[in-house]
């Protein structure tokens, strides 16, 4: 008997997937960067929402429809990134858009998608100002998975002032990257009112690739440790050259940290601290993990935007099925009222007043010898 229902079980489950698969599909816009530095983070969101996609799909779909993801290269630029999500909604007809994981590219496309009234669910985007207006107005339809700079940046500043005992810091940041600017600002605020003392605070530029200029007059400063508010290839060569100068100092940095870096800084890497969503080992994303190994016959190395990948598309396809249709302005509804959703990597409740998530806690990393990025303490929202 139990034969006999097994097999009934699979063959509902085909006729379901074949019933969804004759019916107009549900396009979901995906914003990533798949060219340019920060093609990593990218190329490894878009492998997990195709796999995401692909499971929904050969279980019968969303609403008895299959989905049909929409990728779109940034090219790691907000021009680019613009002009792709009008495509999306002008001319693909996409229902709603995840990615990208930059919080300039989505403040660039904020409008864009208020205009079309299709939602968009940034990933690892955590500057404020991606869910509000400079008026402190939610923005009707951004999202945001991750948690704000404000918060990450008060985690940065307990970890170094009370956790690590260093109360002089240097800090070295993108001018022009809103994502330095908000982490590096909340640190500050943090730091100081614990009784830290910022001792050095040194910029550079996009294009910059020696910070040998900066990182000395930070060794000349007498800070005890330097905050990296930055993304990928900028800290990596940032703290090789630190090494390089024998800057013996405490490095913190957010959930910009990439497993990329490794490949750039070797050795220097070791020891550094990384406030961030998740990490490799966590039990909860292993059979997330080793279903993406066995799919591209590679590790999910850049873990964290394969985390907040498929759970942003878990969370939207939540919404959805909540809607009951794949329209713009539901969908977003559906988002805001967002309560208690269980995800891989986190519960998830959203504020509707922000469209940020309301209590997530966050992870500490620190690299060990062997390169790889540990866990070192969970953080719980005070």
């Amino acid at each position: 008997m139990r034969k006999v229902l097994a097999i009934l079980s699979l063959v509902i489950v085909v006729l379901a997937a074949g019933a969804a698969f004759a019916a107009e599909p549900i396009k979901i816009g995906y914003l990533a960067a798949l060219t340019g530095d920060y093609a990593q983070y990218g190329i490894t969101e878009v492998n997990m929402a195709k796999l995401f996609v692909d499971e929904v799909n050969a279980k019968g779909g969303v609403l008895g429809r299959p989905l049909e993801l929409v990728p779109y290269d940034t090219k790691t630029r907000n021009e680019d990134a613009v002009n792709a999500v009008r495509r999306m909604i002008e001319v693909d007809k996409v229902c709603a858009i995840v990615g990208a994981n930059s919080s300039g590219i989505n403040i660039a496309t904020a409008p864009i998608v208020a205009d079309g009234k299709v939602p968009q669910i940034g990933t690892v985007a955590s500057n404020p100002f991606v869910t509000v207006d400079n008026k402190g107005k939610v923005r009707p339809y951004s999202f945001r998975i991750c948690f704000t700079d404000p918060y990450q940046g008060a985690l940065a500043a307990d970890l170094a002032y009370n956790d690590l005992k260093k109360s002089k810091a240097a800090i070295l940041y993108n001018v022009g990257s809103d994502y330095a600017h908000g982490l590096r600002e909340f640190f500050i605020k943090r730091y100081e009112e614990l009784g830290g003392k910022i001792v050095a605070d040194e910029g550079f530029r996009e294009t910059d690739v020696d910070f040998r200029a900066q990182l000395t007059k930070i060794k000349n400063s007498g800070a005890e440790m330097m905050l990296l508010p930055g993304m990928g290839k900028d800290m990596a060569l940032a703290i090789k050259q630190a090494q390089e100068l024998g800057l013996d100092i405490t490095i913190v940095g957010g959930d910009g940290y990439a497993e990329f870096m490794n490949e750039i800084a070797g050795p220097a890497m070791v020891g550094t601290y990384w406030v961030n969503h998740t990490y490799m080992e966590d039990p909860a994303m292993a059979p997330i993990f080793a279903r993406y190994k066995e799919k591209y016959n590679d590790e999910c190395k850049e873990f964290v935007n394969g985390t907040m990948s498929y759970d942003a598309m878990t969370w939207l396809v939540d919404a959805i099925n909540r809607a009951g249709k794949a329209e713009g302005p539901a969908i977003a509804k559906a988002l805001e009222e967002t309560k208690d959703l269980k995800l891989n990597h986190a519960t998830l409740t959203i504020d509707p007043a922000t469209h940020d998530p309301v209590n997530k806690a966050g992870i500490i990393l620190k690299v060990g010898d062997d390169l790889k990025a540990k866990f070192y303490k969970k953080v719980e929202p005070k």
